[in-house]
Order: structure tokens, then sequence, then C-alpha cells
């Protein structure tokens, strides 16, 4: 499984509380539509930490049934416990995904070796397409090459990583010995064309929510060798990518789909509302570029 181009981290819309099934299947659509390269239910955007495990199994239910194999549908299965992991991810297996998106563990902070034998017992338990979660922002933990190298050579499942660490000397040095046929996708919106300047395949975007057409098309680009027109698309999202990340992700993301008239604005605590300065500015973000 070739997970390549631009995947969207897809919110998690909600009415009243439950997921509101209707505007996530019209979501999954426009993003399809739009020429999205993949989709991720339940990541961190999707509110992962605050959906049931029921409401986490309906939503990737959801979403394998709405693209109906159109694209990859990369799920979020992680956890910081390990039996939990395996329970997800063999769901994900089960429900149709065509693989799954496994976070380092969080909070409990486990050595490398501890972060080997977490997806090597994830594997043992469910063989299917891994990409696995670095996001030390959130979750106390750096994955690092190292670790990654000895993931890839030992457990056939592991095809590749999210890397949201922004550091580019550790993303060339994942696919320095890790090879180029490991798939490295970036978990920064910011970095998506430095990324795949040093090898990478693509991204698994927060930004793409709102501009599934424009993140699609850089990874397009790119990859035709197009080097001018991916720059283009490069600097055109700098200042979508700036906003989405002006308050906690994916406070403002949700935010713009709502002002979009795509989704009503619900989040889950302990995530609240933009602040008001930000509220308006994004609001004027979106009027500027004609997008509400």
């Amino acid at each position: 499984m070739q997970f390549k181009g631009a995947f969207t981290a897809l919110v998690t819309p909600f009415t009243n509380g439950v997921v509101d099934e209707e505007a996530y299947r019209n979501l999954i659509e426009w993003q399809v539509e739009s020429g999205i390269n993949g989709v991720v239910p339940c990541g961190t955007t999707g509110e992962s930490a605050t959906i049931s495990h029921d409401e986490h199994k309906q939503v990737i239910k959801i979403c394998v049934d709405q693209v109906k194999g159109r694209v990859p549908v990369l799920a979020g299965a992680g956890s910081n416990n390990t039996a939990e992991a395996v329970e997800l991810t063999r769901f994900a297996k089960e429900a149709g995904a065509d693989g799954a998106l496994l976070i380092t563990p969080y909070y409990n902070k486990p050595t490398q070796e501890g972060l080997y034998q977490h997806f090597k017992r994830i594997a043992a338990e469910v063989s299917m397409p891994f990409i696995l979660y670095n996001v030390p922002g959130r979750t106390s933990v750096n994955l690092l090459p190292a670790t990654l190298a000895r993931l890839n050579k030992d457990i056939p499942e592991v095809l590749g990583v999210k890397e949201a660490t922004a550091d580019l000397t550790q993303i060339s040095q994942v696919l320095e010995l890790c090879g180029p046929d490991f798939q490295v996708l970036s978990g920064d919106d910011f970095t998506v064309l430095p990324l795949l300047s040093v090898g990478g395949c693509g991204v698994i975007s927060v930004v793409s929510n709102i501009l599934p057409d424009t993140m699609s098309g850089l990874c397009s680009a790119w990859f035709a060798n197009n080097i001018a027109q991916a720059q283009a698309f490069h600097f055109e999202l700098a200042a979508y990518s700036r906003m989405m990340f002006v308050e906690t992700n994916p406070i403002p993301v949700k935010t713009a789909l709502a002002l979009m008239g795509r989704i009503k604005l619900e989040l889950r605590l302990p995530l609240v509302p933009l602040g008001a300065a930000n509220a308006e500015a994004l609001r004027s973000f979106l009027a500027g570029k004609n997008m509400i």
C-alpha cells in the first residue's frame, strides 16, 4: 500500500453532542470530489482524545463506507495503552481501512525500547499497513530515526511515518536510515514542500480540510517535477496554515469549516471556541479570500 500525496486529517463534526453523520459524509464526499489523495479519520484533528470507543468505530465505519475505495483510508488507531491500540487497529482492519495511523504512546513516556515493543506487539496481533505518528509536541516522546529503522527492518507492517517534528534534519536521517521506499509524510502543513524535497511522499494535513484541491495540487505539482507550481502552492498555503494554528488544532479549522457552511461549530471540552479576536481575524481572513 502506497500512502502518497495529500491526506486530510478529517475533523469530526458533532451536533448536540453526537457525531453528525450527514455532515461527515458530505465533508468526505467534497474532499474526494476535490481531488484529495486520501483521508484520515480519528486523528488528532478528529478529536480522537475525546470520542468514545463506540464513536471511534462509528466514525471509521462511516468514512470507509463513504469513500467506497476511491482513495485510501488511513484510520487513527493509536493509544498509550498497547492493548487498546491492538483493539482499535483490529477494528480498523475489520472495517476495511487501508492502513492504521499509530501515534506513539503519550503521557507515559516510554523508552525507545518501549516504543519498539509497543508497535511490535500491535503487529503481532494485527497485520495491516501501519504509518507511525511521531508528534513529540503532544506526546512528550520522540520516535528516533534509529528506532524507526529498526522497526522498518523487523516489522513488515511498518511502511512509514507521519513526522510532526518539523525537524528536517531528523526527517532526512529517517530517510537516510530507512531508505527511499520508506513512506515519510509531513505532519506539519508548514513543511510539506521541504519534506518532499528530501524524499518524503506527502502530508497528513489539517489545512486540506478547507483547501483539499490546493494541498493535493502542491503534491501533484511536485511529483510532476513542476517545481515552480509547487512553490507557488506552498506560499499560497502559508497564510492559511498560520490561521489554522492560531489556537490549538482543531479549533480554528472547525471554525473555518463552520463559517464555510460545511459543518456546525461544536467542540468537545476541554477544547473551547476561538477567542473573540482570533475568531474575527479568521472571519476577515476567509472573507478576504472569498471563502465565505
